[in-house]
């Protein structure tokens, strides 16, 4: 037993611990909670707080049942296009009372429609995927989760897929079903006249030279279709997830990578932001439509502030550079979805010498301080009636011709360290040309994120994902997990504004990359700022440390065929 305080040092303002401690264990000894509340209440007459009542209630707080779900509800917000879109918000209940712990919105991804429907077709159905979305989250969803531990990731993510699988199967059924009656209701109506004879073409004869047909080209495999409500799913997952970070009290991007490694890592690296420079894709005002994205890819070391300000000095060359060059001071530039200034140019040599210009301008040198990515964006430019590649207004080229100007367009600007699809999936043959010309000089990349699965495709070294629809938290992991240093992960043109859980993600994934578009827009300076955040947290704690070279998937040290994967 310990010894009551002298009669001196008790006042009518400080508590009685003696008497607290007596009450308290007379309390504890009803309840059938004597042992750990007698050394609660020990560990109180040693210390003697200043708030005892603040000291009791933390550590009575440890003795309370977990946080437990108690259900979901959703609520429809707006992308950074202005699209509608659904985020979860997560309730549990903490101490006896239902408490609002986390909400979140991913992107949402539908498959894209024939220049033929109209625009207030597609705004009905993604508002029927929306509504969908929304029925899920307060419906099922809320009911498969309740009661669950919100720090119970995976049991969470499983119940989730499980959930999405059963709904797709069932969607699948019925398209099938529906399918098979249509087929067998055309086939009692209608007699299909007989084919015509299959006709072939000779070899084409000009002077001395001659040329066999083209090689067919391959039809495009259909798009993996999108359940509708699907992106109820990753919304819930993302949601949970912060929920579990709040209730272990550690930021998103610690409690993700305890979930990654079963452990707390003693180390942390800030993935390599990959910033969009430029852009000259289908939708600038020139004649170019191949590069979607041109991309800034810093030298190692450098921190996030740095990048940032040096890509907006570049920029800031680059426009006082085309306004110099037009009539009066007029420019063609605006900015892009992807959040970077948008030229008007006609061939993919000019935005690389405007590149290459600033630079010089500015003393920076290129392919040393400062490399290139180039996001083609190939699956969007296919002219399926001709079977080539717009890669110009009018400008068309088959499969193989593409692979000649990528290496003499890539031999030209040897500062160009990585190709991001620069042709269809389909087109497996070219991508294995591609390689083979191309060697180290730069990496072949390919964006998996609506079906989160790699395609086997030859010479490809690195993957990017993005965490879209139905994609869990347990599903990034495990993707970043299984290929490690190939993987980078990116944003979509329709984030959430507000949410900068993203950059967290790629941090607590340990990866080696992160491409969050351009310097325009609070979605993505969102993501930038957070990160830098993060980045300032790590080197207070002295956690931090920097990579001294570039690693895969951009600069491959050799060729490295990554595993197939079934499709």
């Amino acid at each position: 037993m310990y010894p009551p305080r002298s009669a001196e040092r008790v006042s009518a303002d400080e508590p009685d611990f003696g008497r607290l401690r007596s009450a308290a264990a007379d309390f504890c000894r009803l309840n059938g909670l004597p042992a750990v509340i007698e050394r609660a209440l020990n560990e109180l007459f040693l210390r003697q707080p200043e708030d005892v009542h603040g000291y009791l209630a933390e550590n009575f707080l440890k003795l309370s049942a977990p946080p437990r779900i108690s259900r979901l509800r959703s609520r429809e917000v707006f992308d950074a296009r202005g699209q509608l879109s659904i985020e979860a918000e997560l309730l549990c209940t903490v101490c006896n009372k239902e408490k609002s712990m986390s909400s979140a919105a991913v992107a949402s991804y539908l498959v894209p429609k024939e220049t033929s429907v109209d625009q207030a077709s597609e705004s009905q159905e993604r508002a029927d995927h929306v509504t969908t979305a929304a029925l899920w989250i307060n419906g099922a969803l809320s009911s498969l989760l309740t009661d669950l531990n919100p720090c119970d990731q995976s049991e969470t993510d499983q119940r989730l897929s499980n959930y999405f699988r059963t709904c797709f199967q069932e969607e699948k059924d019925t398209r099938d079903r529906e399918k098979q009656e249509s087929l067998t209701s055309s086939s009692q109506e209608l007699e299909l006249p007989s084919p015509p004879p299959t006709q072939t073409k000779d070899k084409i004869r000009s002077g001395k030279k001659s040329r066999e047909t083209e090689k067919p080209f391959r039809p495009a495999e259909p798009p993996k279709p999108v359940l509708r409500g699907s992106m109820a799913i990753g919304s819930v997952s993302l949601a949970v997830a912060k929920a579990g970070a709040h209730v272990q009290g550690l930021p998103l991007y610690r409690y993700v990578a305890d979930l990654r490694n079963q452990k707390a890592p003693k180390q942390f690296h800030i993935p390599v932001p990959l910033v969009t420079l430029l852009s000259c894709g289908k939708t600038s005002p020139g004649k170019l439509c191949l590069l979607e994205e041109i991309i800034l890819v810093p030298r190692m070391g450098q921190k996030v502030k740095q990048t940032i300000r040096r890509t907006l000095e570049l920029q800031k060359e680059m426009m006082r550079i085309m306004n110099a060059s037009t009539k009066a001071g007029a420019t063609h530039t605006f900015v892009s979805a992807s959040g970077a200034p948008a030229a008007s140019y006609d061939r993919p040599e000019q935005p690389l010498d405007l590149i290459a210009e600033a630079c010089t301008n500015l003393g920076v040198a290129l392919g040393t301080d400062v490399y290139l990515a180039l996001n083609c964006a190939a699956q969007k430019l296919v002219n399926y009636s001709k079977g080539k590649y717009e890669v110009a207004t009018g400008g068309l080229r088959s499969p193989d011709e593409l692979v000649d100007f990528y290496h003499t367009l890539i031999s030209k600007y040897p500062a160009v360290v990585a190709l991001i699809d620069p042709f269809r999936k389909e087109d497996t043959e070219q991508w294995q040309k591609l390689s083979n010309v191309m060697g180290n000089s730069c990496s072949l990349l390919c964006d998996i994120s609506h079906k989160l699965q790699p395609p086997h495709l030859p010479g490809v070294r690195g993957f990017i994902i993005k965490q879209v629809n139905e994609t869990t938290v347990s599903d990034l992991i495990h993707i970043t997990t299984e290929y490690q240093d190939s993987v980078l992960m990116g944003t979509v043109c329709s984030e959430p504004c507000a949410d900068a859980s993203f950059s967290d993600m790629a941090v607590g994934l340990g990866l080696q990359y992160v491409k969050l578009g351009g310097l325009s827009g609070a979605e993505r300076m969102t993501k930038y700022n957070r990160l830098i955040s993060i980045e300032e947290e790590l080197a207070q704690q002295g956690i931090l440390v920097y990579k001294e070279k570039h690693s895969p998937p951009l600069f491959p040290e050799t060729p490295q065929e990554l595993p197939a994967t079934a499709e």
